[in-house]
């Protein structure tokens, strides 16, 4: 597709930081960032205590994971000092040129996030010192274990000492894998047990023992489940050996390894939340564990692989013919794609898609005379309307939209309140955007009066933006008083709106005018970023739809919305869900465009 108009895919796109997430929209917005988002479930800017295991690289789990602890690093950061609610009134106005505009705030402590009540479960990192019996200590990289208790004659066979790691296995995973190495045990005599088990398995006893708790054992090579008579199991296990513990939640089973090698599965019949745990009984026995924060000795990928990709086939042999028996999937596809870029009103590139669908279907034909009927596009007026607006927005021009809007649908703005409030702080970043810009230009070098290629990434600059120094200093100043303005405005107007979106927008957006260059802050940068634009855009194109009594959502992000939801259902107790997702269609889209 060639032939399609590029703007759409870069109009689309977005970020993910807390103001343009779809959980701060209504529910008729919608953002197709998301579709074209990266993994970055291995960014630097998570701290070293986040780890990503290799087998789980790339899952959604680990995705939704990474943002939180993201989210979280963030919060943490600002509560140190950068997290500051600006009171807009109290900065200088005018602002003298080249000032900095200080930080006199007024300081509010932010509310927590409604997203904290819905914590995701971060993966087992270490043994846990307030879950372990007496007679074992802890070493400080926490996941080295020592027996350091006395052996005497009164010590019963039956008792041992156990501990559990600080987090329970997430079901979530799909696949949950850890191994321990023993460090140091007697030959032929290792009574040591590695497995699994629920907060109510009690601790003074060996792991398999006690009821709700699962363990491979090192003395007899037997495994154990609620009871000290287990069955045969693989071959006994000593210091040296790396014994390997993995739970199948879409199976429900649990498997071991040794030294790289799977032995097979060794329960069926789990329940409830499971913690990795272990327990060791003769003094001087010791183990250390690998939660994944390091590469494992088994090789757990290509089994989660090799799930994904029977759980992929079964997805591609599935039939598409009672969805639409008119249409083939090819068509099916085509008609979804369409009627979303008609419903979105990219007019100009539905109509580039609908001859290349006549051309292809004139390619394919096997009657070289055959007349194919080409895809008719409705020259629709309203589309036409809503695709101006768009490109207002999409270009920075909030007052142009504001104007075609009133224009167009005088209603709009009326009936959805918070569309009206959204459009209004986004233009409140575009002055300060286009200001930061500006005095970024007058700091660095230029190439013969422009900015050279380097600079000009950086700054995301505006096509055709004035750039004659000699203006530039008046420029930004005016720019600058016009933006204090209007924040005060904004801020005395919606002072008293009891909606917490209302109030968290406004603390986002106001500290930016605290700083003399918003784009050298990397707490906010990302604010001002012309991505941002997409969200505004999208909200109101939903809204404008839904006065005219259409759908505020077209067919295929119907379709997108129900298969991201099914799958989630799906994921919740390690079903197929957890082994696949949309995004992993769109990254393979990506590999393959990269060719």
């Amino acid at each position: 597709m060639d032939g399609l108009d590029g703007r759409v895919s870069a109009d689309m796109m977005g970020s993910g930081d807390a103001w343009r997430r779809g959980d701060t929209l209504q529910h008729h917005s919608r953002i197709f960032s998301q579709f074209l988002a990266h993994d970055d479930t291995d960014d630097s800017s998570l701290d070293g205590r986040f780890f990503v295991p290799s087998y789980l690289r790339g899952s959604t789990y680990m995705r939704k994971l990474a943002e939180a602890h993201r989210t979280k690093q963030n919060e943490s950061k600002r509560s140190a000092g950068s997290d500051l609610t600006a009171d807009i009134s109290t900065i200088p106005d005018p602002v003298p040129s080249g000032s900095h505009r200080g930080l006199s705030h007024q300081i509010i402590e932010r509310q927590s996030s409604s997203q904290d009540e819905d914590v995701l479960t971060s993966l087992p990192s270490k043994w846990n010192k307030h879950d372990m019996w007496s007679n074992i200590e802890i070493q400080p990289d926490g996941r080295t274990v020592k027996y350091t208790g006395p052996r005497t004659h009164n010590e019963r066979d039956h008792e041992a000492s156990a501990v559990r790691a600080e987090n329970h296995m997430p079901a979530q995973c799909g696949i949950y894998y850890y191994e321990v190495e023993i460090v140091s045990s007697k030959k032929d005599d290792t009574t040591i047990a590695v497995g699994f088990s629920t907060k109510n398995a009690t601790l003074s006893r060996s792991i398999g023992w006690e009821p709700e708790s699962w363990a491979y054992h090192g003395d007899d090579g037997r495994c154990f489940t609620a009871h000290n008579s287990g069955r045969h199991f693989g071959p006994p296990f000593n210091q040296g050996d790396v014994i390997g513990c993995g739970v199948n939640f879409r199976e429900n089973t649990a498997f071991f390894t040794r030294n790289g090698v799977k032995i097979g599965s060794a329960f069926d019949d789990l329940r409830g939340k499971l913690y990795p745990a272990i327990s060791l009984k003769k003094p001087g026995e010791t183990i250390r564990a690998n939660f994944g924060q390091h590469p494992f000795v088994y090789n757990i990928n290509d089994m989660v692989k090799e799930q994904r990709e029977k759980i992929q086939r079964d997805i591609e042999a599935t039939s598409t013919s009672h969805l639409d028996p008119d249409l083939n999937e090819s068509e099916l596809l085509q008609t979804l794609v369409l009627q979303f870029l008609q419903h979105d009103g990219y007019v100009e590139t539905a109509r580039a898609f609908a001859d290349e669908i006549t051309v292809e279907k004139e390619a394919l034909s096997l009657d070289p005379n055959a007349k194919v009927a080409g895809t008719s596009i409705k020259d629709d007026e309203d589309a036409n309307n809503r695709q101006r607006i768009r490109a207002a927005i999409l270009e920075g021009d909030i007052d142009r939209a504001l104007k075609y809007t009133s224009t167009y649908y005088p209603d709009v703005l009326d009936h959805d309140g918070y569309v009206y409030f959204r459009l209004r702080c986004r233009k409140f970043v575009e002055m300060i955007r286009k200001a930061a810009q500006l005095r970024l230009s007058m700091d660095k070098p230029r190439n013969n009066g422009h900015l050279g290629a380097s600079l000009s990434q950086l700054m995301d600059v505006d096509e055709n933006m004035e750039l004659d120094e000699e203006h530039l200093s008046s420029e930004i100043e005016e720019l600058e008083r016009n933006m204090l303005k209007y924040g005060q405005t904004l801020q005395a107007e919606y002072a008293n709106d009891p909606r917490k979106e209302v109030s968290q927008a406004l603390a986002d957006i106001f500290p930016l005018a605290a700083y003399v260059n918003p784009l050298k802050e990397p707490m906010f940068s990302h604010l001002l970023d012309r991505s941002g634009r997409v969200a505004v855009a999208e909200e109101l194109n939903s809204a404008i739809l839904l006065s005219l009594g259409k759908s505020s959502r077209a067919a295929l992000e119907k379709v997108y919305a129900q298969t991201t939801v099914l799958l989630e259902d799906l994921r919740q107790e390690g079903g197929v869900g957890a082994f696949v997702s949309v995004q992993d269609i769109v990254d393979d889209i990506s590999k393959h465009n990269q060719f």
